[in-house]
Formats: C-alpha cells, sequence, structure tokens
C-alpha cells in the first residue's frame, strides 16, 4: 500500500559533553594539551571534534513517502552521483564518493528526493561500505516491493589514502542486485550501462 514509513535515527541519544572531555583525553594522550596557553584556538578543538562527529554519526528523519504506479510504468528508474558521506567503523576516518541507485517498479513508486535520503540515513553511522550497500538495497527491497534494485557505491577511504598503504588514488566499488537486476542479464547490463552513463 502507498503511504508514508517514518525513517527515524537509531542508537542512543548523544553527550557532547561527555564526548568533548574524552576528545580532550584523546588530544593529551597523542601529546596535544587543548588547555596550551601558547595555542589559545585549541581550546574549542574538542568541543568541534564531538560536535562534528555526532553530526556524521546522527541521520536525519524523515518519511519514506511511496505512491501508486497507476500509470504502470515499468521501465528502470535510476538516481546517479548521490553523494556518500561517512565513518569506517574500524578507524573512526571518513570515507566519502557517490552512490547510484535504481529500482523496477511494482505496485509502488517512490518519491525520487527519498533515494538520497535513505543512501543518508544508513552511511550517518560507523559502517563498511559493503554493510552500507546492502542497507541501502535491503530497505528499498523492503519498502517498495519492486521487480529488482540495484545499489552501487563508490568511495576513496581516508584510512587507504592517509594511512597504511596511502594508495592515493584508490577507490573501493561495491554492489548489491535483487529481483530481476540480479537474475536477468539484459536488465542488470542495462542498469550498469545506466550507472556508467552509457545509452542502453
Amino acid at each position: 500500500m502507498p503511504g508514508r514509513a517514518a525513517i527515524l535515527p537509531e542508537g542512543p541519544e548523544r553527550d557532547l559533553g561527555a564526548a568533548a572531555a574524552a576528545g580532550a583525553e584523546f588530544m593529551r594522550a597523542l601529546g596535544v594539551d587543548p588547555s596550551d596557553e601558547s595555542r589559545p584556538d585549541l581550546a574549542l578543538t574538542p568541543h568541534r571534534f564531538a560536535t562534528a562527529y555526532a553530526e556524521m554519526l546522527t541521520p536525519r528523519p524523515f518519511d519514506f513517502t511511496t505512491f501508486l504506479n497507476v500509470e504502470g510504468y515499468d521501465e528502470m528508474v535510476v538516481v546517479r552521483d548521490i553523494a556518500v558521506q561517512s565513518l569506517c567503523e574500524h578507524h573512526l576516518l571518513p570515507f566519502v564518493g557517490v552512490a547510484h541507485v535504481a529500482y523496477l517498479p511494482a505496485n509502488l513508486i517512490v518519491g525520487l528526493s527519498k533515494l538520497p535520503r535513505i543512501v543518508e540515513h544508513f552511511a550517518r553511522r560507523l559502517q563498511t561500505q559493503e554493510r552500507l550497500t546492502l542497507q541501502v538495497a535491503e530497505a528499498l527491497e523492503s519498502h517498495l516491493q519492486p521487480r529488482g534494485v540495484g545499489v552501487v557505491v563508490e568511495a576513496t577511504h581516508s584510512c587507504m589514502t592517509l594511512r597504511g598503504v596511502r594508495s592515493e588514488h584508490a577507490s573501493t566499488k561495491t554492489s548489491s542486485l535483487r529481483g530481476s537486476l540480479r537474475s536477468d542479464p539484459a536488465t542488470r547490463a542495462e542498469f550498469f550501462a545506466l550507472v556508467n552513463g552509457a545509452a542502453h
């Protein structure tokens, strides 16, 4: 049935005071004293640190609004280049990139603005790129019950570019295909052609 499903933030409330205090201790443990009078700009760094991470870990609530597919539209719906900004759960470092999301409608269609919102909803938490890709696909499959779903995420991970191997130009691509986008070779090929900007 068409309607609205309330998509709400997950997890406990944020305690910014405790996070700022922990941030100050973290800085001191690494040899940077936020109370150093010779560096007055550091005094508010623990608070800014806590606020920034709270923002990156808090998805905004929204309604996932669906409508009856009264026109019987049966071709693929694709939204490309949705911004992805998330935090690697292994290092607490950002990974950024884009998501390409598609579905083949059945009885329901969704407001197009909700596709970026569902990506953001799952990105704003400690994540792995693989899990993020699966969660977006699962949510669309659950809410729309379409004939098929396709999600591709392409991202650059700070934990690879700023530390460790420091592979500056490496990017990671993950995908999740459901329904006919997985089972039908022609439909799958059409999806990847659309995602890659080729004509079909």
